[in-house]
Order: structure tokens, then sequence, then C-alpha cells
């Protein structure tokens, strides 16, 4: 498979080591210097584009792999709310393919099975109220992270007493915190902290007076994210429309 890379950073790069190491041919690479190379006849070879950037560039990027007929995977978060509708048009109107996924780590979607189950499971018993951490790298711009979002979005799914999700405290790098975890009895905190170079770890707590059920996933490198991504390119190739990482793992 011809896979090109849009974004050349530390995701981009474990990206490339593992898509070689699984016999595929790198044809373009591009970043932030050479956004010329959208135009070039390398990258409209390409089979699939895997796309990890910023939320203020990936749908720009999105439109320009499309303009070539290229399909695309990718990680980049923070962009839905504001392209998510004209995206899902392009994808089931005018023939676009785009695999996103806030998180494409095997172990995370196994984890966000386990969290539906769970919520499908405690929408019987109100008398335990749930919350949720992640915590990342300081280098990580949007809080809560998207996979945060993803796993409160599949609670709300489930779990009938909460309607909303919303933004619990922030702890900064040097340990400064702003916001707060107060809310409403129908609304999820989502509470996030930035520290180091944590790769991701993702917890949910049902807290109720007698005692406590806790899920966590904890990353220990971007490894796994690289893999997924890799796999989502194989998966992308042979599929069209907007696809997901429920399309890829069956669970």
């Amino acid at each position: 498979m011809k896979l090109a890379l849009i974004g050349y950073g530390k995701m981009g790069k474990m990206i490339e080591q593992i898509a070689i190491a699984r016999g595929h041919e790198i044809v373009s690479i591009i970043d932030i210097d050479n956004q010329e190379d959208f135009e070039s006849p390398a990258f409209a070879s390409a089979d699939v584009a895997i796309e990890f950037t910023t939320p203020q560039a990936a749908y720009g990027n999105y439109l320009r792999a499309f303009a070539k007929n290229v399909k695309v995977v990718s990680g980049s978060t923070g962009w839905m709310s504001e392209h998510g509708d004209e995206v899902r048009r392009l994808c089931t109107e005018e023939g676009k393919t785009l695999f996103w996924a806030s998180n494409f780590s095997i172990g995370v979607a196994i984890f966000s099975a386990v969290n539906r189950y769970l919520a499908h499971i405690m929408d019987g018993f109100p008398q335990y109220d749930v919350s949720m951490e992640e915590v990342h790298h300081v280098h990580k711009l949007d809080a809560p992270s998207g996979t945060a979002i993803t796993l409160a979005e599949d609670i709300l799914g489930q779990v009938q007493r909460k309607q909303a999700w919303v933004k619990g405290t922030l702890t900064a790098a040097d340990g400064t915190v702003s916001g707060t975890n107060n809310h409403q009895a129908d609304e999820l905190v989502v509470s996030s902290v930035r520290q180091g170079e944590v790769p991701g770890i993702h917890t949910i707590c049902y807290d109720s007076d007698a005692d406590s059920i806790t899920i966590s996933h904890s990353a220990h490198s971007r490894k796994g994210f690289a893999l997924g991504a890799v796999l989502a390119a194989e998966y992308t190739a042979q599929h069209s429309g907007l696809l997901s990482t429920s399309d890829l793992f069956a669970f």
C-alpha cells in the first residue's frame, strides 16, 4: 500500500516506522514547511494519507487530500464542532473517505467497549455518580482530550440520568488549577491534568456512599496509537465513506 503522511512530528515518525515494517511504502511526507507537496504527483499516488496535525489544520488537510481523491485516516481532534457536518456530507454525498478516531489504540478500543457495557449496567444504579479524569503530556493543546469526549459521549448514550458532559478542573504542568468540578446532577464532569510526557491515561469512576467502581486505561507509549493508525489505513484502503474504530474493531 502507498501511504502519504500529513504531519511529521513524533506520531508521524512512529507511524512511518511501523508502516514500513509492515511492508508499506511512504510516497509523500507533508509537514508545515512543504504544503505545496499536496499538489505533487507523489501525494496523488497515495492509496491513503494518515493525518496527525492540529485542530486548526485538520479540516483544510482533508479538503486538499479529497481534492486529489486520496482517502484519509486522521487522529486530529478539536475540529468536529465546526466542520463535522460538512465532512459527514462530503463522505456520505460526494464519495470522499475519512477514517476518523480520537484514539487509534487497540487497547482504547477495548476499553471503550468495556466503558459502554459498564455504563449500560450502571444506568440501573442511580446511587452512583460518574466522573472522568484524563491525563496527558504538557504539549497537548486541547482539554478534555478527544478520547475523553468520545468516552463521555458513550456514557451519555447509556446512562439516562446524565444529559451532558462538562469541563471540570484543568491542572496545568506547573500545578495551577483552573475551572471547577462543581456540577449539576445531570452533568458528567471531565477533569484534565497536563504533566510531563504522559502518553495518555483515562479513568472513569462510579462513586457512591458505599463504594466506588473505577476503570482505567494507561498508554505506555505512542506505539499503540501508531499501530492502530496503520491498521486503520489498511482497512480504509478497502472501504469507503465515513469510517471509525467501530468499523475496524467489531466489539
